[in-house]
């Protein structure tokens, strides 16, 4: 429960927020289910801060800084945190809905299970975050970098990850299903059981990927970067694989019934 005293500091406004701050630095401040839909929060300092279960939908906070802080089952959809400070923020079950985190630092943020989609976060920074199960469906991912962060079982599909960076990040039984992830960069990568059925992935750098038993069906991979990448027991039935590099690819047991080869040739069906 929020602290009544901490609430009317907020509400109070940023020069008196900030003030108290300054002059009470050890004290644990809990705003844990308070109202705050709608408030202008624009670069307020939050950092620390209980907000589990808060209700922020609508609000603005615009380069905030809540580092470390809980934000657990909180309500942050149509949030604005442009350019806000994430870092380590507990975002476990937390809604972000049509949020807009474009530019923001969400490095090693747990985001285990959070309602994502159609989210923006465009040219986030979300390395080492854990987005274990975490729904980004329909989200705009362009130029994110997700280097070395846990995606397992997380839900992509018909998200916008062009150009994003995946470089070591784990997306084994993740849902890929008709992403657009042209050009990514997934060096690396674990796909392992991945679903990335009709994906866009033209010009994408999977080179040393693991691609083990995963779902290309249908995919694009026309001109990318395949080489020495583990696609053994894949199934590329009827995928496109023009132009692409397979030298050094495990292929043993994929299916490739229907796919086009790089050399332009299809495989009877």
């Amino acid at each position: 429960m929020a602290n009544l005293d901490h609430l009317a500091l907020l509400k109070a406004g940023a020069v008196t927020w900030v003030e108290w701050r300054k002059q009470n630095p050890q004290v644990e401040l809990d705003l844990s289910t308070a109202n705050l839909q709608g408030e202008n929060l624009r670069g307020a300092n939050l950092q620390g801060v209980n907000l589990s279960k808060v209700d922020l939908s609508y609000a603005l906070l615009v380069r905030t800084n809540l580092m470390d802080a809980n934000l657990s089952s909180a309500n942050l959809s149509h949030t604005k945190l442009i350019e806000a400070n994430l870092s380590r923020v507990n975002f476990s079950l937390a809604k972000l809905s049509h949020a807009v985190l474009s530019n923001a630092d969400l490095s090693k943020a747990n985001l285990i299970g959070a309602d994502l989609s159609e989210s923006n976060l465009q040219g986030a920074v979300i390395t080492d975050a854990n987005l274990i199960g975490t729904d980004l469906r329909d989200a705009y991912l362009k130029y994110a970098d997700l280097g070395a962060a846990q995606l397992i079982r997380s839900n992509l599909s018909f998200a916008n990850l062009i150009e994003t960076n995946f470089i070591g990040a784990d997306l084994s039984e993740a849902n890929l299903y008709e992403a657009e992830m042209m050009k990514a960069h997934l060096y690396k990568a674990n796909l392992h059981k991945a679903n990335l059925a009709k994906a866009h992935l033209g010009g994408a750098y999977l080179f040393r990927a693991n691609l083990t038993e995963a779902n290309l069906i249908e995919a694009d991979l026309s001109w990318t970067n395949l080489r020495g990448a583990n696609l053994g027991g894949a199934n590329l039935g009827g995928a496109n694989l023009r132009g692409t590099n397979l030298h050094g690819a495990n292929l043993n047991g994929a299916n490739l019934t229907g796919a086009i080869m790089p050399d332009g040739s299809r495989v009877d069906e």
